[in-house]
């Protein structure tokens, strides 16, 4: 598997998870991911997600608002 496609498929798996749930706390969901990858990447998705409008984060929640 090329890097590319694999960096792919983990923000989406974020993204899903943070679709299922609507809306979690931050820590709560780094923590779960933590064993999988470091703070940097974790913050990188968060802040791609972000800038996509895919979610918001407010008070350190993290909500669903794409599609």
């Amino acid at each position: 598997m090329d890097k590319d496609k694999a960096v792919t498929e983990v923000i989406v798996a974020v993204a899903s998870a943070i679709k299922e749930l609507g809306s979690v706390p931050s820590g709560h969901l780094y923590a779960r991911l933590m064993g999988y990858m470091s703070l940097e990447s974790y913050n990188n998705i968060i802040e791609y997600l972000k800038k996509a409008q895919w979610i918001e984060e407010k008070n350190h929640v993290i909500t669903w608002v794409g599609k």
